[in-house]
């Protein structure tokens, strides 16, 4: 992939406000319990921690009872609307991992109180999608930039902050091989997070994440357009799905026969460092957002992954498309040309409401279209709302305002899309 570029003012919250959000991190800690980075940056910037378990805000996937589906999709008696959350990025640098094992007082790793700042919105969501960019190591061997292996205990912490799934398809996804994947997805069903993307066997590989809400059936895919040029593992090309227009449709009409009400397709795509989506994400978008079935698209939402900075939402023949949601979790962020790059510590949450069709085989109408942002403080690693912090009076509005430009950058304000708390 070609880096790019565009030459736009960067913005970094002064260091009185730096100290400021440092404390309402550990307020939020107290209250909720919180691709290159720190790392030297490499040729390849393209990509580029563990937990004790806090209670989840509901039991496991697993555990929940699945309600039966009504004519129309729906549950009876159940609510007829359901939230969905997504946000980006999870990519522990060296600098996170030992972020983690401090704030674990040295005693394996704990990854929730970077987190807890994304916690309210995460957890007050029916159903919430994260993006785990990296394989997990075996005990003791752990990883940054430029060949990932993170402690899983950072699944725990996924599991503790509200998140149901995570796509698990990026260009780091065979950065330890077929073992990676396995190891991965092992302690993200451990920890309850169901997951989309790669897979141990064939029809692992191959399947959704299964999710139920507001009486809807959810299916997530994932994939990803590539792997850094390491070649699937011998006689296991199911280890990681590869974006292929025709294998995302042929996926998703097979979810939907399989009983999906909601199809959400997560797309580790486009070119980091770039703000705008480029040509291959807005072609893309274009042709999976106008593929349907009987007159019923075939995708119902679109989120999208690996460019490292906020991208914008856009509504794209009657689908939301979120382009790039950012980072969630990074170190300090150097771009192609080696320089710290703020842009790379910045994300949003996508949030969209869904509400059941009238009539039986309808489509689950997104009724509300929502963007948080949300910043990295790589000073105190702890994810920050930035619309909360300015309530708390933290000097931050720069940055909370370059980011809402670029969400809005393609138009969407027209189609509805609003920046929430």
């Amino acid at each position: 992939m070609t880096p790019h570029t565009r030459p736009t003012r960067h913005f970094r919250p002064t260091r009185p406000a730096r100290r400021a959000l440092v404390l309402l991190a550990a307020a939020l800690v107290a209250v909720t319990s919180a691709c290159a980075a720190q790392d030297p940056p490499g040729p390849d910037s393209r990509e580029g921690d563990g937990s004790r378990e806090r209670t989840p805000r509901r039991p496991p996937a697993a555990g929940k009872p699945a309600p039966a589906l009504s004519a129309a999709g729906g549950s009876e008696g159940a609510r007829r609307t359901f939230t969905l959350a997504a946000s980006g990025d999870v990519l522990p640098h060296t600098s996170i991992i030992r972020k983690a094992q401090a704030d674990a007082g040295g005693d394996g790793y704990d990854f929730r109180p970077m987190l807890a700042g994304a916690q309210p919105v995460i957890a007050k969501a029916d159903l919430a999608i994260c993006h785990m960019e990296t394989v997990y190591g075996p005990p003791g061997d752990y990883s940054g930039y430029p060949s990932f292996k993170s402690p899983p205990h950072v699944a725990r912490a996924l599991r503790a902050t509200g998140y149901d799934a995570c796509s698990t398809a990026s260009n780091h996804t065979l950065d330890d091989g077929a073992d990676g994947v396995a190891r991965t997805l092992a302690a993200l069903d451990g920890a309850g997070v169901k997951h989309a993307g790669s897979g141990r066997t064939a029809a692992e590989g191959r399947a959704p994440a299964w999710l139920r809400a507001g009486g809807a059936k959810v299916a997530q895919l994932a994939y990803t357009y590539g792997t850094n040029g390491i070649p699937l593992p011998a006689g296991k090309p199911w280890t990681v799905n590869l974006i292929d227009r025709e294998r995302v449709l042929a996926d998703a009409r097979a979810a939907r026969t399989a009983g999906a009400d909601v199809v959400v397709v997560s797309l580790h795509w486009g070119t980091e460092w770039q703000d705008a989506p480029d040509r291959q994400q807005l072609t893309l978008a274009r042709q999976l957002t106008a593929a349907r079935t009987k007159g019923r698209p075939d995708v119902d939402l679109i989120l999208g992954t690996h460019a490292h900075v906020p991208q914008a939402y856009e509504k794209v023949n009657g689908t939301w498309v979120v382009y790039g949601m950012g980072d969630q979790i990074a170190g300090d962020m150097f771009n192609h040309s080696g320089a710290h790059d703020p842009r790379g510590n910045q994300g949003t949450v996508g949030r969209f409401t869904f509400a059941a069709p009238d009539r039986p085989g309808g489509r689950w109408e997104v009724t509300k279209a929502e963007f948080v942002p949300h910043w990295f403080d790589t000073d105190a690693g702890r994810v920050v709302n930035l619309n909360a912090a300015l309530k708390r009076g933290a000097d931050v509005r720069d940055v909370r305002d370059r980011i809402r430009r670029v969400a809005l950058s393609r138009g969407a304000a027209k189609d509805g899309l609003v920046m929430g708390e």
